[in-house]
Parts: structure tokens; C-alpha cells; sequence
């Protein structure tokens, strides 16, 4: 709830703006919706639903004004003009923007509760000599296995080693030149291949054992003697590998995935009878996929699972055989929850969120970081990179769908205002979205408070087509 301090003046510009009519004058100061949710839960129709901002909004198109809301409401805030609802705060903040008097009461009470609880430090004791230890986490950390990209070559090396398929290495190079990954030194019987591809003629056996291990087919034969296909050529690509941060352990349904001390195990054995759908289809970097050498067998039904491959198990053979450019090395992320202002608002982040740890304010977010994992699901899906990551990977948005439903849509402008990149036009009063600037953010949909957005988002992986 937004409330208003004794600085109100009752000149009610608040009121004005409020695109739900919540805010009305009593005794000369503005009150509005506590945002208790009780309409919500007494809606026979679940027409009011809890929005990103922790607000609540009327379903128009569900909503048949029967008035349960209204009759509910214990501050008598909620009120029926020509079958539409008003008087429900759906926390869009634009009542805080015109007034100063105005505040965020959940932040307010939060403060005034903390200034309460050290104000009692003064009853108590001293106690200088004991070590105080803060309750208060003030980052997330995670640790994992990561790759310093000024220096890695994306030879594929540690993709090529690691047991579980958890890297995934793409050269921006033509099929059949070679990218040093030096597999064809690690297969060499007799160590006629050296490190850096030169082929010692007189020990060579020609077993074409490198040839045939060559992930990229650079390796020939002419006149019986090995041809290494190489380039004097700066690489460029891109190398996504498994976060560690434990997403997928904790969307598993099976129990078959868990983090024990920070590290991921699995169990193949728990797996009969299930699948990994949520787990694979919301795996932030996207390396969480199902084994295709080994499966589980179900004697009882005689029918065969699929195990899971894609997930780090800290094992550090990626970091062992990376040991000429010395990319990949034990690292430790870490994030406070701050973004950058160039932040849109365009709730993406909260949607993208499995834990519920981020909420949407007018110009930024807040995390809870009791709730954050650090799987930068949200920094890979926000669209103007104002959230911190450590992956390369990245879910860019590709094309959707955006229309405002008139029958639904109050005029209150709001989509018009937070739009960043001015994409809803306002035409005879009434506003539409120009297909031509928009963006699908989402930002106009997540700000609406009658819901009268018909909406759909694509994303495509930004690797796709390297």
C-alpha cells in the first residue's frame, strides 16, 4: 500500500492520477486501499488476482460486479460505478510520483519497525565484548565452475572432457580447421602428436586414432603422412557451461537431483516413472538435457527412462585440461541485488524468477535475498542487461504479440507513460500499441491495472546460428 504522511495536503493530485480510484480524502488527508487482499480472497469469481508489484487487480473480463469485493472491503475503499470496480490499489506507484507526501507503506513500516527494534537496543545491556553476528544478508554468493573469456580460445577442450556434458563450446570457425583442443594429443598411443598439432613423422604409426577423435575434422591423410588443417586466426565464439546454482535441483519432482555442501549428486535410480520436464525447461543457461547414451530400465514395466546429463558435479576436469590457456578455474559469483538504472521496469525478471525472490517497483527491483539463488535466470532474460551476469548465454527476445483490449481498457494512460520505448500510442483517446516500436518487454502489461492486455513474448537463444 502507498500512504500518505502528515506532510498531505489534501490538494489531491494523487487522486487524480490514480488510475483505480483508490485514493480518496478524508478529513482533509488522502487514504487509499490497505492492499490486505481480502477482496481477493473473497472473490467468488477470481476475478482479482495479485500482480508483480504486490498489488491487486480487477479481472474485468472475469468480473461480473456481484460486489463481494466491495461488500468485504474493511475500509470501505472499494466502490461499483457502471459495473466497473474501483478502489483497488494495484501498487503502480504513480501516485508517489506526483506527490511527496506520499510513500510506500510497506517500505515505511519496514524502516519504522527496524528504527523501533534498535531503539531498544538502549534498555538493554552493552554487551561490546561478545562478537555481534548480522542476521542481515546483504549479498548472495555462489560458487561453480566458471571460464575467464579474455583469456579462453573455445577450443572445446574442456567440453570434449567433461563427463557429463555440462559445457557447451561453439567456434565461430568453418567446419574442418582446427581449434587446438589438442583431443588429438590425448589419443595419440605413442605421442607422435605434440601439443601444439605437429605430427613427429618418424614415430607415427598411422592408426588415424586422432583423426577419427577430431571434433572438428581438421586431421587428413596425403601420401601417408597426417595434414593438421590449421589457421592463424584470432577465435571467437561462445562456451556456456552449468552455473551450479541448484535451480535444477530444486524444481526436480523426483528427488533424483539434489545439493548436498554446495555441490550437485544424482541418483539414476529415482528417476523411474518420471520425468525432468520442469527441471530441463527451466535450466537458466539451458545445459540441463536428458542422457542420450544411458537410460534407466523399469523390469516391472519393461520400459526404459531417460537419465540426466547437463549438470556441473564439481569434478574440475574442465579446469585439469585447461591448462595451456587457463580459462576455466574454481570461481565464486556474488550479487547484492543492485541493477543498473538502466532498468525499463519491464517485469521480466519476475516472471523468469522460479524462486519468487524479485519484485517490481516503478524504476527498479527489489530481491530478496533470502529467496536468490544467484541462477541469473533473470539477468538472462532481461532485455537491457541491467542485471549482472557471469554467462555468456542469453534469451533475447524474439517477436510476440501485444494488443489492448478497448472493452477491458480504463484510459488511464499508464502503459502510455512507462512504455520505454513509446510504443503505445494514444489515438481519439484511446490507446493502442504500434507493432512497429514495440519491443515486448512486457512493460505495459505488468503496469495495467484493468488487465486489458492480450499478451505473448518469444525468446530465442542467442548462440543459435553461431
Amino acid at each position: 500500500m502507498f500512504l500518505s504522511t502528515n506532510a498531505c495536503e489534501g490538494k489531491g493530485e494523487c487522486i487524480k492520477q490514480c488510475p483505480t480510484k483508490a485514493i480518496r480524502l478524508i478529513n482533509g488527508k488522502a487514504f487509499s486501499c490497505l492492499t490486505c487482499g481480502i477482496c481477493f480472497k473473497n472473490c467468488p469469481n477470481d476475478a482479482i488476482f495479485q500482480n508483480i508489484y504486490g498489488g491487486y487487480v480487477v479481472d474485468r473480463a472475469k468480473c461480473n460486479g456481484c460486489g463481494m469485493c466491495m461488500y468485504n472491503c474493511p475500509t470501505n475503499n472499494i466502490h461499483i460505478d457502471d459495473g466497473v470496480v474501483y478502489g483497488i490499489c494495484s501498487r503502480c506507484g504513480v501516485c508517489s510520483e506526483v506527490c511527496p507526501s506520499r510513500v510506500d507503506g510497506a517500505e515505511f513500516t519496514r524502516e519504522k519497525q527496524i528504527n523501533f527494534i534498535e531503539s531498544m537496543n538502549i534498555l538493554l545491556p552493552s554487551y561490546d565484548d561478545i562478537p555481534k553476528k548480522s542476521n542481515k544478508i546483504k549479498e548472495v554468493t555462489r560458487a561453480y565452475f566458471g571460464t575467464d573469456f579474455d583469456k579462453c580460445i573455445f577450443c572445446g577442450r574442456c567440453s570434449e572432457h567433461c563427463p557429463v556434458n555440462a559445457i557447451d563450446v561453439v567456434l565461430d570457425r568453418d567446419e574442418g580447421i582446427c581449434s587446438e583442443c589438442r583431443i588429438c594429443s590425448d589419443v595419440c598411443p605413442n605421442g607422435s602428436m605434440n601439443k601444439n598439432q605437429i605430427v613427429n613423422k618418424s614415430t607415427c604409426t598411422l592408426c588415424l586414432n586422432c583423426m577419427k577423435a577430431c571434433p572438428n575434422n581438421a586431421i587428413s591423410v596425403d601420401d601417408f603422412e597426417l595434414i593438421v588443417n590449421k589457421i592463424n586466426q584470432k577465435p571467437n565464439g561462445y562456451l556456456v557451461s552449468c552455473l551450479n546454482c541448484g535451480l535444477c535441483a530444486d524444481l526436480c519432482e523426483n528427488g533424483s537431483l539434489v545439493k548436498v555442501d554446495g555441490r550437485l549428486r544424482y541418483d539414476p535410480t529415482k528417476d523411474v516413472d518420471s520425468t525432468h520436464d520442469t527441471a530441463i525447461d527451466h535450466c537458466p543457461v539451458t545445459s540441463l538435457h536428458e542422457d542420450e547414451e544411458m537410460f534407466v530400465y523399469d523390469e516391472f514395466d519393461e520400459t526404459e527412462f531417460p537419465a540426466l546429463a547437463g549438470f556441473c558435479v564439481s569434478c574440475g576436469k574442465c579446469v585439469q585440461v585447461c591448462d595451456v590457456a587457463k580459462a576455466r578455474s574454481y570461481m565464486v559469483a556474488s550479487w547484492d541485488g543492485t541493477v543498473s538504472e538502466d532498468c525499463i521496469s519491464c517485469g521480466i525478471c519476475c516472471e523468469v524468477c522460479q524462486e519468487d525472490a524479485i519484485t517490481l517497483n516503478r524504476g527498479t527491483i527489489s530481491v530478496d535475498l533470502e529467496k536468490c539463488i544467484l541462477c541469473e535466470n533473470c539477468a538472462v532474460h532481461c532485455p537491457v542487461n541491467a542485471i549482472p551476469k557471469t554467462t555468456m548465454y542469453k534469451a533475447k527476445i524474439d517477436g510476440g504479440f501485444n494488443f489492448i483490449e478497448q472493452k477491458l481498457c480504463m484510459h488511464c494512460g499508464l502503459c502510455h507513460k512507462v512504455c520505454p520505448y513509446e510504443a503505445i500510442d494514444e489515438i481519439d483517446g484511446n490507446y493502442v500499441v504500434n507493432e512497429e516500436k514495440c519491443e515486448y518487454c512486457g512493460a505495459c502489461k505488468n503496469s495495467c491495472p484493468a488487465n486489458a492486455f492480450l499478451f505473448e513474448r518469444n525468446f530465442k537463444d542467442s548462440i543459435e546460428g553461431i
